[in-house]
């Protein structure tokens, strides 16, 4: 089925526009830049929880229900042997496992893009719902991404050139969309893989980067805060 009209294009560069947003806050400098990271942590937790683990379980059925849950373990023991591994290299002279954060959100919102394709060819409702609940959780993708980077690198250049990618993700993702067809299965497991990796990244990176930089109630309100703000967006997404 060919993907109706231009919608499912302008919506992925919507998500890209509310990837930007959420990123310029957080190249912000300042003393908030740890209350930040805690939001940033309570965020990333609900959309793993909130957001993909349940839209996993949809796709996938009940019956699947079981190995929806250990895709979500299987995703979270394999970002941490990966990260751990990466450590390594992450000293020498290629550095790559530094990024890995904020690659894995980059894929995430190609994913995102590749969904909301998806949901066009099925029907326009279902597309419309896809990007609202896209559209909810972007701005605490690019602030997440802007993070991560900096965690990363202290370098402003390369955690934009990061955001870039991210916001032009969604429209990879779309563009995907018309090139392969996967089961409703098959992309509950990625959704559910990812749910793992960003319990990793939210639990075990920006939990305790934003703890050891401000310790105290604030930080735990701010985590509190967005993982609020995140499941405020998914009620308010599913009851279009």
């Amino acid at each position: 089925m060919t993907i109706p009209g231009p919608w499912p294009w302008i919506l992925g560069a919507a998500a890209g526009g509310a990837t930007v947003g959420g990123g310029l806050i957080g190249l912000r400098p300042g003393s908030h830049r740890p209350l930040i990271v805690a939001f940033s942590a309570g965020a990333v937790i609900g959309v793993a929880l909130l957001d993909l683990a349940p839209e996993s379980l949809d796709l996938a059925g009940p019956a699947r229900g079981g190995t929806m849950f250990g895709l979500i373990a299987l995703g979270f023991a394999g970002y941490l042997i990966l990260s751990r591994t990466l450590e390594g290299l992450a000293a020498g002279p290629l550095r790559v496992g530094r990024f890995l954060g904020a690659a894995s959100l980059t894929a995430h919102s190609a994913l995102d893009g590749l969904a909301i394709g998806l949901g066009f060819q099925a029907s326009p409702a279902a597309g419309l719902v896809l990007a609202a609940a896209v559209l909810a959780h972007d701005a605490a993708d690019g602030i997440n991404t802007v993070t991560l980077s900096l965690a990363a690198s202290p370098n402003a250049r390369t955690a934009r050139l990061w955001l870039a990618a991210d916001a032009l993700a969604p429209l990879v993702g779309v563009a995907l969309s018309r090139l392969i067809r996967p089961t409703p299965a098959s992309l509950g497991a990625a959704l559910a893989l990812f749910a793992g990796i960003f319990l990793h990244i939210g639990a075990s990176e920006l939990l305790p980067a934003s703890r050891a930089a401000r310790p105290g109630f604030a930080a735990s309100l701010a985590t509190l805060a967005g993982l609020a703000v995140i499941a405020l967006a998914v009620h308010l997404a599913q009851g279009l």
